[in-house]
C-alpha cells in the first residue's frame, strides 16, 4: 500500500500544480453558467425594435384590425381606406413598415384567408404572435354568433391557469405536511449531474489513457515495474487521477451552489408565480440536507464510474504505443457511456420504468442514469444495490485490466487485436 500511495501522490502533485488545472477548475462554473443563461439572454436582447406591421383589413367595421394588440414585438398600424395592392405599393421600403398584414372580408368563416406581406425576413416569434392573436380574435368572433351576452367577461373567467401542488405520499394521512415535490426541478437537477458525470469519465478517463501511453513510449514503466507491480502502478495511478477529479468536482459543486442564485432568474416568470413550483424551489434549495445528499452521491458515483471507466482506459493505454491505435478500443468502451445518456433522457419522462431501474444498476450505465434517477427521490435500496454493484465491478475490472497491463506495458512496435488481449488474460 506505500508503494501504492508514493504513485497515488505523484499522480496527484502532478495534475495539481499545473496552472491549466487551477484555470479550468475556475473558469468551468462560470463557463456553466454563462452557458445556461445565454440562450435567455439572446432570446431577450436579439429581437430588437418592435416591428411595424400595417394592417389592412376588409371584415365588416375591421373589427380584426382593431382588436389587434402592439406588444414588444410586434407594433401594428391599421390602415383606413386602403387596399391591400395600395398598402404593398405605399409600404414597400422597410424604413416604413416590416410588413403589411392582409385579412380577408370573409376571415370568420375562412380563417385562412389572411396573408403577412414582408419586406424583409420573417421569424417564428413574430408568426406565432400574429397568428395566436388572430386565433384568439376568431374564437371570440364566433363565439358572439351565439348571441351570448357578456361573452368577454365569461372568456376573461374562463380563463385560468390551474396551480397543480404534486407531493409525496408518506401514508400519514395528513397532506399538509407532505414533501412537496416537482419534476422541472428534478429533470433540471438530473440533466446537469448526467453531464457532470459523463464529462467527468471522458475528460479523466482520457487523461489515464493518455498516461499511461506516454511513460509506455518513454519507456519509465519498464524502470517502475523493478520497484513495484503492474497492479500497483495501475492503482496508483488511476486512485491519483480520481483524487483530482474529486477535489475537482468538490470545489465546483461549492461554486455552483454559491452561483445557484443566477440561475434561479432564468427560469421564466411564470413559473416563478406558480405557487407550488415557487414553493418546491424554496424547499429543495433551502434544504442543505438535501443539498449535500446530492453531492454526495454525485461524489460517489463520480469516483465509481471514473475507477471502472480508468481501469478501461489504462488497459487500452498499455496495449498500445500511440493514441491513434487505442481508437479501436475506445469505441468499445464509450458505447455503454452513450447509451446511458440515450436512457438518461427517457429517464426523464418516467424515472421508475424497469428500463431506467436495469440501466441504473447494470454498472457500465449506472453512474449517468441513477445520477438522473436520485433527484426523482427513488428508493434507497435502488441507491444502495447500485453503488455495491458498481464498486464490485470496479474490483473486478481492475484485477481482468491488471492482467493485461502486466504484459502490455512491454509490448512495443505491434498493434495488438482482440484475440491477443485474450490470451494476456489468460498468460499467467
Amino acid at each position: 500500500m506505500s508503494r501504492i500511495g508514493i504513485i497515488i501522490s505523484r499522480e496527484f502533485k502532478e495534475r495539481v500544480q499545473k496552472k491549466s488545472f487551477i484555470i479550468m477548475t475556475i473558469l468551468t462554473p462560470v463557463l456553466m453558467i454563462a452557458l445556461g443563461a445565454a440562450p435567455t439572454l439572446m432570446m431577450l436582447h436579439s429581437t430588437g425594435d418592435a416591428k411595424q406591421i400595417v394592417v389592412v383589413d376588409d371584415t365588416e367595421g375591421a373589427f380584426v384590425g382593431r382588436a389587434l394588440k402592439s406588444g414588444s414585438l410586434v407594433s401594428f398600424q391599421l390602415l383606413e381606406n386602403m387596399t391591400r395592392q395600395e398598402a404593398i405599393v405605399a409600404y414597400s421600403d422597410e424604413d416604413k413598415a416590416f410588413g403589411i398584414l392582409w385579412v380577408g372580408r370573409d376571415f370568420v368563416r375562412h380563417p385562412d384567408n389572411v396573408k403577412l406581406i414582408t419586406n424583409t425576413s420573417s421569424s417564428v416569434m413574430i408568426e406565432e404572435e400574429i397568428s395566436g392573436q388572430l386565433s384568439d380574435i376568431l374564437k371570440v368572433a364566433r363565439l358572439h354568433e351565439y348571441n351570448i351576452d357578456n361573452i368577454e367577461q365569461i372568456l376573461a373567467d374562463a380563463d385560468v391557469k390551474v396551480s397543480l401542488a404534486t407531493m409525496k405520499n408518506d401514508g400519514s394521512g395528513d397532506d399538509g405536511n407532505m414533501e412537496q415535490m416537482s419534476s422541472d426541478i428534478a429533470t433540471m437537477i438530473s440533466l446537469v449531474f448526467g453531464m457532470m458525470l459523463y464529462m467527468f469519465i471522458i475528460i479523466y478517463g482520457q487523461q489515464v489513457l493518455a498516461s499511461v501511453i506516454e511513460e509506455k513510449q518513454s519507456r519509465v514503466l519498464d524502470v517502475m515495474v523493478t520497484s513495484c507491480t503492474p497492479f500497483e502502478m495501475m492503482m496508483g495511478k488511476i486512485l491519483g487521477i480520481a483524487a483530482v477529479a474529486a477535489v475537482q468536482v468538490a470545489i465546483w459543486c461549492v461554486l455552483i451552489s454559491f452561483a445557484s442564485q443566477f440561475l434561479i432568474p432564468m427560469i421564466p416568470m411564470e413559473e416563478m408565480e406558480n405557487p407550488a413550483f415557487a414553493s418546491t424551489i424554496s424547499t429543495t434549495f433551502g434544504d442543505i440536507f438535501y443539498i449535500l445528499k446530492l453531492f454526495a452521491m454525485l461524489l460517489l458515483y463520480i469516483i465509481g464510474g471514473f475507477l471502472l471507466y480508468a481501469s478501461l482506459f489504462a488497459a487500452a493505454g498499455s496495449a498500445v504505443d500511440v493514441n491513434q491505435d487505442a481508437q479501436q478500443f475506445n469505441t468499445i468502451i464509450m458505447l455503454p457511456i452513450i447509451l446511458g445518456l440515450i436512457v438518461m433522457m427517457s429517464v426523464f419522462n418516467d424515472p421508475n420504468s424497469p428500463m431506467a431501474l436495469w440501466f441504473s444498476i447494470i454498472p457500465f450505465t449506472s453512474p449517468i442514469v441513477m445520477m438522473a434517477r436520485i433527484p426523482f427521490d427513488i428508493p434507497f435500496w435502488q441507491i444502495a444495490v447500485s453503488l455495491t454493484t458498481l464498486y464490485a465491478s470496479f474490483i473486478l475490472s481492475t484485477w481482468i485490466a491488471a492482467r493485461i497491463y502486466r504484459i502490455g506495458i512491454f509490448m512495443h512496435g505491434k498493434k495488438p487485436s482482440w484475440k491477443d488481449l485474450g490470451s494476456w488474460l489468460r498468460t499467467k
